[in-house]
Formats: C-alpha cells, structure tokens, sequence
C-alpha cells in the first residue's frame, strides 16, 4: 500500500498539474507494492498509468491558446498568454547553453527534494545575447517542457508617462505571476532594467526599477521569470544579484551553423552543397538569420522545381539574409 507521503504527494501533484511528476510517484508507489508482496496491484498500478499516459499522448492542443487561463481586466493589457509546444529539441543550442536550461528544468521537476534540505530551484533566469540568438524562443521551450502557460508581459501597457502608474501595473504582473503558474516572459527587459544612472533617467524609471527589484527579490510563487535584453550594458548592476541564474547567447558556431543548415533540409537533396563554404559563409549572422536563409533557398528549389539545394542557392540567401534589414 502506499506510504502517507507518498499519498500527499500524489495529491499535491494532481492539485498542481503536474503530470509528470504524479506518474512518477505512481510508480513509486507500484513498486512500494511489489516490495510489500501485492505483485497483482502492482502490475495493475503499472497498467494503468501506461494506459493514462497512452491516452494523453494522443491529446492534441487547439491551435491557438487554450482558455484555460486569461488575462482580464487590468491584466488584459499587461500580459498575454499562449501554450507553446516548442521543446528544447526543437533547437539548435550550445551545449553550455543546453546543460544550464537542464539544469533549470531538473530543479523545477526535483523542487521538492531540493525543498526537503532548505533548496530553492532556480526561478529567476537572465538571458542575454544579441538578437536572434533564440531568447525568446527558450522561454517558449521552458514553458513547452513543463507543460504551463507562456505569459509574455507587454511594455507598451505597462510602461507610461504618469508618474507612479507603471509601478504600480508591476505590483499587478507579480500578483499574478504569484497567482497563476507559468513561465513570464520579460522581453527587451533593458526598458524596465535600464542603469539608474543612465542620461535618460528623470527619476521615473529609477522608482520602476526599484519597485521590480523589490517585487523581484520577495517573490516567492511557483513561476518561472524570465528576463531577455539584447543589451546588456544597458542593464543595472543591482539586477544580475536579483537573479538565481545569467545565462549568455552567442552566434552560432561552425559546428552548430552546420547543424541547424543540414536539420533545415529535410527532405531535399543536399549532395551539391559544399558544406564547408556555406558554414564559412554564414559566420556572424544569428540563429534566426540562418534559419530564414535555408528557408528561403529552400523555397527557391521547390519553387523552381529541382528539389536540389547547391551551394550556389544556399550561399546566396546567406548573402541576402546577411545584408537584408529585417
């Protein structure tokens, strides 16, 4: 039979969502069975969470945001949510960039042990990089992989002229951060971050800043925060303490430029392309410049009808990416 704990946790998870870890504990609890001598619940146990997973496997989402949770009201303008199906696997990363993201996704899922010796899982994540480098992208993945909301808070509704009002529409993007379980998104977060002794600073955006730090460093919820800027420097040094984890985007490597070029091209005949002219051709543009690139070569063939990516094709998309001014 199961133990009184794990019976609580079973709980607990079901009340939070938390497939995964309510299987997990499931099987814990078949093996507890076995080991008790009760071999036919134990089997049936197994049987069962077999059949429940069977079954969510073949759920589809909507395409378009579930309404499971809305902003309303206030929040209506502060925030908005989709439920992302992107994973990790889904992008080409650097592995320093991949271990840090499992690691934080290993904390989230291990929270409770990490809890049970006084631990707190990473909550709170700095992305910096220049654009393109997949920022955004990654909270979209986090969210993904653990199955919650993607809130993404909007800077033209929350950041105005009057002074005080922005502040306080923080105070309401933490209360609902504390209220509602997801991963937030702070994008160009440079606007709220920006240095306290910055040229532009008229003392508003000293007080917004303060207040984020204040609200920052007493959340205390179960969500994930997510901070991205493509500027850096711009970026008050009080805030990398506030955060549990910094984490720095590059341009893509030859190694990984190869990868992301090769995985593009699914599907198409790739024997003409040199592949060492093409990685060599592609150093300084972004994750996403390269991602354009091979597709527009890759629509040129299909459009033309030859199916066949040379090195001709793809190194001019690589030229045109690099000098296009979106």
């Amino acid at each position: 039979m199961a133990t009184a704990e794990q019976i609580k946790a079973l709980v607990k998870s079901h009340t939070e969502g938390d497939e995964a870890r309510f299987y997990a504990i499931a099987m814990q609890v078949a093996a507890h069975a076995a080991r008790q001598g009760h071999g036919r619940l134990a089997q049936e146990l197994r049987e069962l969470i077999d059949e429940a997973k069977a079954r969510a496997s073949t759920v589809r989402r909507p395409s378009g945001p579930v309404p499971l949770v809305q902003p309303r009201g206030d929040l209506a303008g502060l925030l908005s949510v989709v439920y992302p199906e992107t994973r990790l696997s889904d992008m080409v990363l650097d592995r320093r960039v991949r271990k840090r993201l499992d690691r934080v996704l290993l904390e989230y899922r291990q929270q409770d042990k990490l809890r049970s010796h006084g631990l707190e899982p990473r909550r709170k994540i700095l992305l910096l990089g220049l654009p393109g480098s997949g920022k955004t992208m990654t909270a979209s993945a986090l969210a993904g992989e653990l199955q919650w909301p993607l809130f993404t808070i909007l800077l033209d509704g929350l950041i105005t002229k009057f002074m005080g009002e922005t502040a306080a529409k923080l105070r309401l993007v933490f209360d609902a951060i504390a209220k509602a379980r997801g991963v937030y998104l702070f994008d160009e977060f440079d606007a709220i971050g920006g240095r306290r002794d910055a040229d532009r600073d008229v003392g508003e955006i000293r007080r917004v800043l303060n207040s984020f730090l204040q609200f920052l460093e007493q959340d205390e919820s179960q969500s994930l925060i997510v901070a991205a800027t493509n500027h850096p420097d711009l970026l008050d040094p009080a805030l990398y303490r506030r955060f549990d984890d910094t984490i720095v985007y590059n341009l893509p490597s030859d190694e990984f430029a190869e990868r992301l070029m090769r995985g593009k091209f699914g599907g198409l005949d790739t024997r003409k392309v040199d592949w060492g002219k093409a990685t060599e051709s592609s150093r300084g543009l972004s994750y996403a410049d390269l991602t354009r690139a091979c597709d527009d070569a890759a629509k040129d063939v299909i459009l033309s009808g030859t199916g066949e990516i040379t090195t001709d094709v793809l190194l001019h998309a690589i030229e045109e990416r690099r000098v296009s001014p979106n």
